[in-house]
Parts: C-alpha cells; structure tokens; sequence
C-alpha cells in the first residue's frame, strides 16, 4: 500500500473544483458525448494533441482525486449536521439526550439517538426510484433494531420522503435478498422469527405500529427536495 494522501488545502480545493467546473461547463453529460466524437477515429498521435487541447490529463485527474477525498466524508457531515440540526425542532418540552452517536458506522451505541422519551435512527438520503437495494437494506436494518429494542421509549424512524420508503416497506422483496449481506441481522431475525415472514411486507405490518416514519423534510423545510 502506496504513502496515504495528505488532505488538500482550502485553496487547492478551490483550484479543483474550479478546473473540474471549466471542464464540465454547462453539463457533464454533453461534454463527454462531445468528446466521445472527438476522439473517434483518432490514432496515439492525435489522442495526445486532443487531450491537451481539450485540458484533459495528469492535473484533471488530480483535480478530481482531490475532491473524492474530500467528498468521501460529505455523507458523515450530513448525518451529524442533520441530526444536530433538527434536535430544537424533534425534542419536546423536559425531554434529555442520554446519548448521541454522530458518527460513521459502528459506534458501540445501539441508535443515533436516545433520550429519556424516545429511541430514533436518522436517513439522510434521497430515494430516487428504481433499483435502491443498498439504501433499502439499510433501512430496513434501522426498522427492525427499533422495533425490537427492549424498551418502552418511543421509536422513530426520520427518513428523507416518506412515498418510496414506505413502498419498500409495504412491498414483496425477499426478506433473505434484503439481509443477505448482513450475517449479524439475517441471524438475529431467524433466532427471533424463523421463516415466520417470508417478505418485506409481512414484518413491517407486524411491527408497524412500534416505530413512526417521519419525513424530516416536512420538519426543516431545508431539506426539502
């Protein structure tokens, strides 16, 4: 494994995003196909001289490694600036947090929030149709520990929308399909419930009424699409 990469500078990141933005002009999408028939037909000659006149090479590529680096940890920042940000808007009149987790990943808490009233678990992300396998193992993941934590603590759920979440949830996905990649869980549901529920749909109308959605977009109106 190669030296680790230090961070970039505020003012390199400027400079990359400013080289990848006069790269991309008004669409990334049209300036690739424009260069696809460019460079068709070109031989090693001339892909050199279309590179370089087209301010393609070693400096884009590094301009655009840059922000990946950076970009990686956007995700980390929305969830902890989102949960933090929608506290004074969640929380009612003497209720407490006991506990936070801000972070990625596994944190040694059980939930990414817990007070004295309530357990809940926060989506940050965007649903947008079609094929969403990742997005909805993890939230299936997040329902099922909220609704079969050993607690008399209120349950929500804060996702992004509630139309295509609950679509998932009241939908035919194999169950299996759905905790596949997840040994942990996939064993702690059959020690609970065997082959009790086949799909998706046939758990969450047996535990729908322990955990509330909320769409937190209704709730700051910032994150609203």
């Amino acid at each position: 494994m190669g030296p680790l990469r230090r961070p970039p500078r505020s003012s390199a990141l400027v400079d990359a995003a400013r080289r990848i933005q006069k790269f991309e002009g008004d669409s990334l999408t049209s300036r690739l196909a424009h260069l696809e028939a460019l460079f068709r037909s070109a031989n090693r000659e001339s892909t050199a001289k279309l590179s370089s006149s087209q301010n393609v090479g070693p400096g884009l590529i590094r301009a655009a490694l840059d922000l990946k680096n950076v970009a990686g940890q956007i995700n980390v920042l929305i969830h902890a600036v989102g949960i933090l940000t929608a506290l004074p808007s969640i929380l009612e009149d003497r209720e407490v947090i006991e506990r936070l987790s801000l972070g990625a990943g596994n944190t040694g808490r059980p939930f990414d929030l817990e007070t004295n009233r309530r357990i809940a678990e926060f989506k940050f992300i965007r649903w947008r149709g079609g094929p969403e396998s990742i997005r909805q193992n993890s939230l299936f993941k997040d329902f099922y520990y909220l609704a079969e934590a050993r607690t008399r603590k209120a349950r929500f759920l804060y996702v992004l929308g509630l139309e295509r979440p609950l679509k998932f949830l009241q939908g035919g996905r194999d169950l299996t399909s759905v905790m596949s990649r997840n040994n942990a869980l996939l064993e702690d549901f059959r020690q609970r419930y065997g082959t009790r529920f086949r799909i998706v749909r046939e758990y969450y109308e047996y535990r729908r009424s322990r955990v509330q959605l909320i769409d937190l977009s209704a709730i700051l109106p910032a994150l609203a699409l």
